[in-house]
C-alpha cells in the first residue's frame, strides 16, 4: 500500500488528509493552524490533482497510524506504545512508526530558521564569520544551507564548507551566545539540555547534494587544494549523476520509469557513452531508439540545462532510495546480498 503513495510529498499528503474530510471537517482543522501553515496547506490543495482512490486510502491509513502511535506514546510513553503498536501491526511497522515520531518530536536548536525565506537568511548571515553562518547553516535544512553557501563569496564558502565538515558538536552556553546575536531579527527561545551533534561529513555531503553544478565544482575544486583528504571524505558519501555507474540494473530501471524523457535526454548530452550505454541498456529498444533520436536533434544546449537535468534525475534517485525503492552504493561500503 505505501508504495502507491512513495511519490507524494508529505505536503501533498496533508493536502490528501484534508480533501478527504470534507469542507466543514476541514475548516475545523484549519482554525488551529498559522497563517503561513495554512497559505501552504490551501496552495497544495488546490494544487492537488486527481489522486486515486487507493492512493487515498493508503494516504489515510498511514494518516490513521501516526495518530494512533502519537496518543498512544503521549498516553502511556515510549514502550507502551511499542507494546500497543506491535499487537495492532506487527515488530517492523510498529518501529517505523516510532522513529518517525521521534523525529517529529525532536526539537532542534535554531527552530525558526528552517521557517525562514532562504534571501532573507542570506541576507542576515552574509557578513558573519565562516565560523559563526557554519554553526547556524548546521541546523538549517540542507536545501536552505546550499542555497547561502552558494550565494557566499567564493573564498567563504570554502570556509564555511570546511567548518561545517569539521563541527562536531557544540555546547549550549556557545549556542546561545550566536542566538543572542539572532534575537533582534528572528523571535526564537532556545533550549537545550545536553551537547547537540551538529554539522558533520554526512550533513555537508547532503548540503553539496543539493547544490548547483557549478558551485559544488569549485567548493571542491578549491578545497582539494587546501585539504585533499576532507574533499575526498565528503565526495564519497555523495551521490552525484555520474555514480549511477554503480548501481545495479533494477535500481537504474526504477528511477528511469520516474523521469522526463527529457531530462534523461538533457542529462545525457553531457555524459560519457559509459553513461549513455548503461541507460541504453536498462530501457526498452524502442525508448532507446527515441532518446538516441532526440540527442542527435537536441544541439546548442547550455551546460546550465545538462546540470539541472541531472541534478533533477540525481533528487529522484535519492528520494526513491529513501522510499526504499532502489539502493545506492556509496564508497564501496555497502554490503549487497541478493
Amino acid at each position: 500500500m505505501e508504495a502507491n503513495i512513495a511519490s507524494l510529498t508529505p505536503e501533498q499528503k496533508a493536502a490528501a488528509v484534508v480533501v478527504s474530510l470534507g469542507a466543514d471537517k476541514a475548516s475545523k482543522i484549519y482554525k488551529h493552524l498559522s497563517e503561513s501553515d495554512i497559505e501552504r496547506l490551501t496552495i497544495e490543495v488546490a494544487k492537488l490533482g486527481h489522486v486515486t482512490p487507493e492512493q487515498m486510502e493508503a494516504v489515510l491509513d498511514e494518516f490513521y497510524k501516526t495518530c494512533l502511535t502519537q496518543k498512544v506514546v503521549t498516553d502511556g510513553g515510549m514502550e507502551y506504545a511499542r507494546a500497543v503498536l506491535e499487537k495492532a501491526f506487527g515488530e517492523s511497522t510498529a518501529q517505523t512508526l516510532l522513529d518517525k515520531l521521534a523525529k517529529s518530536m525532536k526539537t532542534r536548536p535554531f527552530e525558526f530558521i528552517r521557517k525562514s525565506d532562504v534571501k532573507n537568511l542570506f541576507s542576515f548571515l552574509q557578513h558573519e564569520r565562516p565560523q559563526t553562518i557554519a554553526l547556524i547553516l548546521s541546523y538549517a535544512d540542507p536545501d536552505q544551507a546550499s542555497f547561502v553557501i552558494s550565494e557566499l563569496p567564493k573564498e567563504k564558502q570554502i570556509k564555511v564548507v570546511e567548518a561545517i565538515a569539521k563541527m562536531e558538536s557544540a555546547s549550549p552556553e556557545a549556542i546561545k551566545i550566536v542566538e543572542a546575536s539572532l534575537k533582534k531579527r528572528f523571535e526564537s527561545v532556545l533550549t537545550t539540555a545536553d551537547f547537540t551533534t551538529i554539522g558533520g561529513i554526512d550533513y555537508i555531503a547532503e548540503v553539496m547534494n543539493n547544490m548547483d553544478r557549478a558551485n559544488e565544482k569549485f567548493i571542491f575544486d578549491e578545497l582539494g587544494k587546501e585539504n585533499e583528504e576532507l574533499a575526498d571524505t565528503i565526495r564519497k558519501k555523495m551521490f552525484v549523476f555520474e555514480d549511477i555507474v554503480s548501481m545495479d540494473n533494477r535500481s537504474i530501471q526504477r528511477f528511469i520509469r520516474e523521469c522526463d524523457v527529457k531530462d534523461i535526454v538533457y542529462a545525457l548530452k553531457g555524459s560519457d557513452q559509459n553513461i549513455k550505454d548503461l541507460v541504453f541498456a536498462n530501457v526498452s529498444s524502442r525508448m532507446a531508439e527515441s532518446i538516441q533520436s532526440d540527442l542527435e536533434v537536441t544541439v546548442n544546449v547550455r551546460l546550465r540545462d545538462v546540470e539541472e537535468a541531472q541534478q533533477r534525475i540525481v533528487a529522484v534517485i535519492r528520494r526513491l532510495e529513501e522510499a526504499g525503492e532502489l539502493i545506492i552504493v556509496k564508497s564501496g561500503k555497502d554490503e549487497i546480498i541478493a
